[in-house]
């Protein structure tokens, strides 16, 4: 099996910045694309940006000048720099990645969500 584990999370004022972390651990042969997705209350769960294997990535519109996101593929680990955060950033961030395992099966895996809040 393969776990996703996030950290980073936390209260920040607006303006402010957060570093979130996904290391992925298990039965890891290869990983293809890792993401993040955030999830606000009462909302669904939404695409933040994700990258591929060769480093290619994509962002929401909603974030774009101001994430980004990169991965250290030594340490099968994601990263999500969040700069000038906004009220409405306000969610739980998962992590994802789309992992080719030990058994030769590709699986979506998903994290169990980090915190963010921000507010003054």
């Amino acid at each position: 099996q393969v776990q996703l584990v996030e950290s980073g999370g936390g209260l920040v004022q607006p303006g402010g910045s957060l570093r979130l972390s996904c290391a992925a651990s298990g039965r890891i042969l290869s990983i293809y694309t890792m993401g993040w997705y955030r999830q606000a209350p009462g909302k669904q769960r939404e695409l933040v940006a994700t990258i591929t294997n060769v480093r290619s990535t994509n962002y929401a519109d909603s974030v774009k000048g101001r994430f980004i996101i990169s991965r250290d593929n030594a340490k099968n680990t994601v990263y999500l720099q969040t700069l000038s955060l906004k009220a409405e950033d306000t969610a739980v961030y998962f992590c994802n990645a789309r992992v080719l395992d030990r058994s030769g099966q590709t699986n979506n895996y998903w994290g169990q969500g980090t915190q963010v809040t921000v507010s003054s």
